[in-house]
């Protein structure tokens, strides 16, 4: 397990100009804290934290304060640089929520103060002329209006003066649009900043309802009926303009309807209007003509397509379909959208259209079951299962469950899912079992083809709905087709996820519907046996896709169910020993134990020492045939959900065991999930030492020990490292001259997660280290890996070697550099590619030798100006620069002054040997 470092926040801070510091220091004294010595303390960090820290003690300081300092002046300037504070703040900034979660608790006696400093520095926003500054202001206005009532009145107080500000950066914004026409920049934030603009707009008509109300009908020429009417055009000249963002429209959508609402009456003929708009059955007669004037091109006879869809979801975002509210208008109005909707299904092909026609049907059916609850008998009819809707409803359900979009795809099986309770709702008499259109819906469903995807998200809808009971009634074999399924991986996650849905309410139905305990039996004859027999006989691909997918699904829903796949595979595990491609009943148990194990179901000290597993039968996985079963048994060893655990002595011999067989492994992909599976094994037991360090260091801790084991700390701790060395010893004797590049694969690639996992850190103690087992002998074995023909068995080898270098070099005599460094260079003049390759990892390994040099010098070198021994050049730089001058004798000194040169220079060099060393050597300088 690897901590993740928590990331920092960072917090802008906030900085007063020269006269609000003045004004604070006026005020402050220095012999006590007062609300202005707080605030200059404050303003005076420079960060962000600590200004958080140090805001959240205002309201503690002002609460302390007597009724007389509420006309104090020094309080009316702090509660002056509060507010331009405030609105000087940027929205994401975590300051300003802090200063307006504190000025929430402001005492009231203070309120009147701070209202009118507040009310003085928004004026002053709302008083900004630039286009570009707008969106401050539009931010401000949303902050003020979310959770801050300090803010919520500022803005109630100067409502004319923010839906004039409204009317002008609606107005102002489009048109610096159209005037920025091909600036896709430019245009892009400016769309944006409409959208704010619109939603702010939303925000406060909803949130402000009795400003509205107030004023509007009883004088038809007041201001704030004037600048509604404004709003209410421009979120209709937004909505038809097709050049504008798809959700510049969709929220102009909202507004028209949320816009309409606030100033339409009688408010029982709103459904009525628009029912009208969405037919195109507008008759002006009856229309006010104060909306005729503004939404004129509303009422028309056909609207484009997309606006219909967008004033569909308005009325359903915006209208109130609970409690029966709409009455019989809004019940008409409601079927009137579905039917315009399902219209719109095969007229909206764009992704993004069709995207959110999905998720308003899906929000059409929210609203339906909303109105429902207290609808009157015709709503009951027209939305029972067997109507004309709930018919069109299904033949887009059955379209789309299959569509390309994941988006549209999740709208479907909601809006499928609503469906079912739609007509649940609907029924009298009958309970869902005995309803013909459950009935007719799942014979249809079960009637399909098990590759049709849409089939399975359905059927776990339905199964929660009807019950797995009913479902199995129609056909007990069911479970088997599904897992018969899962050999295809495509089809795997739909199909594991259907059966946990069915597994688990049918487990549920158990519980509540069977006193005895029997009912298990059942349930593991329905769920467990089918999968039991797969594991034994299916073939590798579904066995793994059931493994993967359905099995910890399984397990998490009964954990108790392993002591029943024990009993049962063991039963049959002598004559079911399976073969190279079979896991038979040996490998079935292998793989249901790993998975148990790995998601915390499985204690395998406890199962070995109950006698539910023994030790031969791991045994026996371990050294299977079939590849997957001894990967099966090593993870049973391996993984664990705790990356503490301590290793047993039990687990230690297995893995010995293991490794006396299968590190010749011929299977690349098993080589690396052997390397995978040990690794995780080494981590634990790295991770597992410092929990035993630490509580050897506090002995009073002892009972955190796990239950499993009741050795002393420091007991485990060396059989840790004798396990570890006796590894290290297997690994380097299987290691010799001539064995196989799966072997030597395998072997460096172990030692190599080994010397990386317990690596010393500073100051930490150390349960092993590699480098105390590593003798001249094993590093003539490490070096004698370069001359492999397998480019990865250098490189594996080089990574080690690196790791190990001081250790390696302190065993290396003089003599023996020699001789390395002599058949290096004879190597490197050589025609066969290996050994130029084989003599670059030599020469890349012992530049980092201290001799190097001088073994340069004194055989080739007379003299080298260029290396001083009194330089603070490092050694890796000294000897690469003699082995160079050693390589390139014809090349002038210009070479050394840059590393493109150089390369230029080798590329040219007529011996491939010599080009190839030299290029690896180059990778060592450092040129600038």
């Amino acid at each position: 397990m690897v901590l993740k470092k928590k990331k920092e926040i960072q917090v802008d801070a906030f900085f007063l100009d020269h006269r609000q510091l003045e004004k604070l220091q006026r005020f402050s004294k220095a012999e006590e804290q007062n609300l202005a010595s707080l605030l200059l303390h404050c303003a005076q960090l420079s960060n962000g934290i600590q200004q958080i820290q140090c805001i959240k003690q205002i309201m503690p300081l002002v609460k302390t304060m007597d009724q007389m300092s509420a006309c104090n002046p020094m309080a009316k300037a702090c509660f002056d640089i509060l507010g331009e504070v405030y609105f000087s703040l940027g929205a994401k900034n975590p300051l300003k929520k802090v200063l307006a979660s504190s000025l929430n608790s402001l005492p009231e006696e203070f309120m009147a103060m701070a209202l009118k400093s507040f009310v003085c520095c928004l004026r002053e926003e709302l008083k900004t002329t630039d286009i570009y500054l707008y969106r401050k202001v539009l931010d401000n206005l949303a902050c003020c209006m979310e959770d801050f009532s300090l803010g919520r009145a500022s803005v109630k107080n100067l409502f004319e003066e923010v839906l004039q500000f409204l009317q002008k950066s609606l107005l102002g914004i489009r048109e610096e649009n159209r005037k920025n026409h091909g600036n896709c920049i430019v245009q892009t934030q400016l769309m944006h900043d409409l959208l704010i603009a619109i939603k702010v707009s939303m925000t406060i008509v909803q949130k402000l309802q009795e400003n509205i109300q107030g004023s509007l009908w009883k004088h038809n020429e007041s201001f704030v009926w004037q600048s509604m009417c404004s709003l209410l055009r421009s979120s209709t000249n937004f909505l038809m303009d097709a050049t504008l963002l798809q959700t510049v429209q969709t929220t102009s959508g909202l507004a028209v309807i949320l816009f309409t609402k606030a100033m339409y009456e009688p408010a029982e003929e709103l459904p009525s209007l628009v029912s009208d708009l969405l037919l195109g059955s507008m008759k002006h007669a009856g229309v006010p003509s104060w909306f005729v004037s503004i939404c004129g091109s509303l009422c028309t006879e056909e609207l484009p397509d997309s606006v219909l869809l967008f004033l569909c979801h308005g009325a359903l975002a915006m209208l109130e379909w609970k409690n029966g509210s709409m009455c019989e208008n809004g019940e008409k109005l409601l079927l009137d959208i579905a039917s315009v909707l399902l219209s719109l299904s095969s007229e909206l092909k764009d992704s993004s259209m069709a995207t959110s026609l999905a998720r308003v049907l899906a929000i059409w059916t929210n609203s339906a079951l909303a109105a429902l609850v207290s609808g009157s008998p015709n709503l009951k009819i027209k939305l029972n299962g067997n109507s004309d809707i709930i018919g069109k409803l299904l033949e887009y359900i059955y379209t789309h469950w299959e569509h390309p979009l994941d988006a549209v795809r999740h709208q479907t099986k909601l809006i499928f899912k609503n469906l079912l309770q739609i007509h649940r709702n609907t029924i009298t008499g009958c309970n869902e079992r005995s309803d013909p259109f459950f009935a007719r819906l799942m014979k249809h469903l079960l009637s399909l083809e098990w590759h049709v995807k849409g089939k399975y998200a359905s059927l776990g809808c339905l199964v929660e709905c009807v019950g797995t009971e009913n479902i199995l009634q129609l056909d007990r074999t069911i479970p088997v087709q599904i897992l018969d399924v899962m050999n295809d991986q495509s089809l795997a996650p739909y199909a594991s996820d259907l059966l946990e849905t069915m597994f688990t309410n049918h487990k549920a139905h158990f519980t509540l519907s069977v006193q005895e305990s029997t009912w298990i039996d059942q349930w593991h004859d329905i769920w467990v046996s089918p999968l039991l027999v797969i594991l034994c006989e299916g073939n590798h691909d579904q066995t793994t896709y059931i493994i993967d997918y359905y099995l910890p699904k399984l397990l998490k829903c009964s954990p108790d169910s392993l002591s029943y796949m024990i009993r049962i595979l063991q039963a049959s595990a002598d004559a079911n020993l399976g073969s190279r491609n079979t896991r038979g009943a040996l490998g079935a148990l292998m793989a249901c134990l790993r998975t148990a194990r790995a998601h915390g179901h499985l204690e395998l000290s406890n199962i070995m020492s109950n006698g539910l597993i023994s030790t031969e039968c791991i045994k026996q996985g371990l050294v299977h045939q079939h590849n997957q079963v001894c990967i099966d048994a090593l993870g049973l060893l391996c993984e664990t959900h705790r990356s503490t655990e301590i290793v047993s002595m039990e687990e230690m011999q297995l893995i010995q065991f293991f490794m006396m067989y299968n590190l010749n492994n011929q299977s690349p992909s098993v080589r690396q999930q052997i390397c995978s599976l040990l690794r995780k094994l080494f981590c634990r037991i790295q991770e597992s030492s410092q929990v035993l360090y630490k509580l050897e260091q506090n002995k009073t801790k002892q009972g955190l020990l796990e239950d499993s084991t009741k050795r002393h700390p420091l007991g485990i701790l060396q059989q840790y490292k004798v396990f570890m060395s006796s590894v290290c010893d297997r690994l380097f004797e299987v290691l010799f001259p001539g064995s196989s590049h799966s072997t030597r694969f395998s072997v460096l690639t172990i030692l190599g997660s080994i010397a990386e996992i317990f690596s010393v850190p500073k100051g930490q103690a150390q349960v092993f280290q590699l480098d105390q087992e590593i003798d001249s002998t094993r590093v003539r074995t490490l070096i004698q890996c370069f001359a492999s023909t397998f480019e990865e068995v250098k490189a594996l080898a080089f990574g080690l070697l690196m790791k190990l270098r001081d250790v390696a070099f302190n065993l290396q005599d003089s003599e023996s550099v020699d001789l390395l460094f002599q058949a290096a260079v004879d190597l490197s003049t050589s025609t066969k590619p290996y050994d130029c390759v084989t003599a670059s990892y030599l020469l890349n390994f012992l530049v980092y030798h201290k001799g190097l040099q001088h073994i340069c010098l004194r055989r080739w070198v007379k003299h080298n100006p260029q290396i001083d021994e009194n330089t603070s050049v490092s050694t890796v730089e000294k000897n690469t620069l003699a082995v160079l001058k050693l390589l390139l004798v014809n090349v002038e000194e210009e070479i050394f002054q840059a590393k493109k040169s150089l390369l230029q220079a080798a590329a040219s060099f007529p011996m491939y040997g010599r080009v190839h060393c030299i290029t690896g050597a180059l990778q060592q300088l450092p040129f600038k």
